[in-house]
């Protein structure tokens, strides 16, 4: 099955899946009220009338995935939000807190910072350059590799904001800070190789990546870069992974990539076809090479 897009809604879709199958979700559905993607407006997420069907609709398919997902999995959902009458909507916390009511257990928000987004022609409030990512969890323990995303540490490079920087380093009551941290041994004993892991620092919580792009689709995509974060931090190799809202297939490359399994869902017929011919041109290229 692995490679496989299946056609249709993934609130009818989701029984065709095994229970405790995959180590995460990867997604992002349709925003609420800010594009057509098909012909079905009565049954397409995302074109309901109201925002609280939509939160509704969202609950009721991911509570349907909940058991797809193994114990330790994760579930990472991106949202953008919407304004209606000059109001912002706050969508997706109002989705966020509903999957909370509903039972996921919210880890953590994500602030994905879009390097290239558009400009806006708008004079009376600042241009949105960010959406969110959220990662839920089915239980409070969960398989999550920190290592595998870590970001190079900045502490003691130019773009150190500490006075002194590397002048600090190594040596006892070294630190310039006498408030915050003036309980912390490993910081002001001058045992600075425990307080910085050798691989990185633990990421943070805003992440820096430019709009994807793919000349088949006329929006925006998900970049690889987002979805490889995610990826790599909740899956190992052969793990499977699923994308109910697949759209172009980007999920399914990157995980083809790093040697995970992939399972997609697609409401709309021209987008599943452009993700499969994506994902199987992605599988004749590794098998020729």
């Amino acid at each position: 099955m692995s490679g496989t897009i299946f056609l249709g809604d993934v609130r009818k879709q989701a029984c065709m899946l095994n229970d405790d199958y995959f180590q995460c979700i990867i997604t992002s559905p349709p925003y609420f009220g800010l594009r057509n993607y098909s012909d079905d407006s009565m049954n397409e997420i995302g074109r309901e009338t109201n925002l609280s069907d939509y939160v509704k609709h969202l609950v009721e398919a991911f509570s349907l995935l909940r058991p797809k997902l193994r114990d330790d999995g994760l579930l990472w959902l991106n949202l953008g939000d919407t304004y209606k009458e000059k109001s912002l909507l706050s969508v997706p916390w109002r989705v966020a807190l509903a999957l909370q009511d509903d039972g996921w257990i919210l880890r953590s928000d994500i602030i994905w910072h879009k390097s290239n987004a558009m400009p806006s022609s708008v004079k009376d409030r600042p241009t949105v350059d960010h959406e969110y990512i959220f990662m839920f969890s089915k239980n409070i323990k969960y398989f999550y590799n920190a290592d595998a995303i870590r970001e190079p540490h900045i502490t003691f490079t130019e773009k150190s904001k500490t006075r002194g920087g590397r002048n600090h380093f190594g040596k006892r009551n070294g630190t310039p800070e006498r408030g915050k941290n003036g309980g912390n041994p490993n910081l002001h004993n001058g045992r600075w190789d425990q307080a910085f892991h050798p691989n990185g620092r633990n990421k943070r919580t805003v992440w820096e990546i430019p709009l994807g792009k793919f000349r088949d689709a006329h929006f925006a995509v998900f970049p690889e870069k987002l979805v490889e974060n995610c990826l790599l931090a909740s899956t190992q190799a052969n793990d499977y992974v699923l994308d109910p809202f697949c759209g172009s297939g980007t999920t399914g490359i990157v995980a083809l990539k790093h040697n995970r399994n992939f399972i997609g869902i697609e409401l709309v017929k021209k987008y599943q076809n452009m993700a499969q011919k994506r994902i199987n041109t992605l599988v004749v290229q590794n098998t020729l090479f």
